[in-house]
């Protein structure tokens, strides 16, 4: 038994500096094509659609050349991708992003400004039309919610974890109210998503990445058409009782696998 642990965690070791090395290749190899695509098409891509499309490969690229990592995803995609959602998922880790990366079309993620100050990731969030936000400052979150509601205008969606952070013991936190009243105001339907697997695609205070084989369940989208501000909680549940289900039917079925 000791000397099957201690195998794993040698396969782990080495296949995790695999991995880190990958990442770091490729983000440096997709800088330069991210920016290209944007100078090609910012005359007639003013939402930069196809420049975050592009970038969000990279996430696919890598995720498939980790050899611990087996990711896919499954559900009712969008008939029309430019037909603009606000989407939603739970949050079980930062890895929770690269899984999402394999959907079939773009949307502008929320993201917390630190990671916008990471050299090489953050410019390519730039450059892809990503939305900043400083968590807990008021004008940050206005600003932020104005940008999100430009990219709707523009035919684009919007990924937003209403958790506000990810899980750190797997149980799902409490939906904050900024995804859903910005899908009434703009009269655009919710768009759920259930990710599970990717809590141990990276532990916590260790550098080598963990076995995961995660999903995302892409879910049917709820309409908003004649809601109103009133109707913000009632939504608002309804969404995360639909993911906790989900997340429930996926964890049971990974189980009897």
């Amino acid at each position: 038994m000791k000397d099957q642990h201690q195998g794993g965690m040698v396969r782990r070791t080495v296949f995790s500096v695999w991995a880190w090395l990958v990442l770091g290749v490729m983000v440096l190899v997709w800088l330069p094509i991210v920016a290209i695509v944007r100078v090609v098409t910012a005359p007639f891509d003013k939402a930069h659609y196809w420049t975050g499309y592009v970038f969000r490969r990279v996430g696919v690229i890598i995720s498939k050349l980790n050899p611990l990592w087996s990711f896919s995803v499954a559900g009712t995609m969008p008939a029309n991708p430019r037909n603009p959602y606000v989407a939603v998922s739970n949050h079980e880790s930062f890895v929770d992003m690269l899984l999402l990366c394999h959907l079939p079309f773009d949307m502008k993620w929320l993201s917390k400004a630190s990671i916008y100050n990471l050299p090489v990731l953050g410019w390519m969030l730039r450059l892809s039309g990503d939305v900043k936000l400083k968590r807990g400052v008021k004008s940050s979150i206005l600003e932020a919610m104005g940008e999100c509601a430009q990219h709707l205008d523009r035919k684009v969606s919007v990924m937003i974890f209403p958790e506000g952070t990810r899980s750190h013991d797997g149980v799902m936190g409490n939906f904050k109210d900024g995804a859903f009243r910005l899908a009434i105001e703009k009269q655009v339907p919710i768009l759920p998503m259930a990710v599970h697997g990717t809590r141990t695609a990276l532990h916590k205070h260790d550098w080598r990445f963990g076995v995961s084989k995660a999903q995302a369940f892409v879910m049917e989208p709820v309409p908003t058409a004649g809601l109103t501000l009133d109707d913000v909680a009632a939504l608002k549940d309804q969404v995360r009782d639909l993911i906790v289900a989900q997340v429930a039917e996926m964890r049971a079925a990974a189980e009897a696998s």
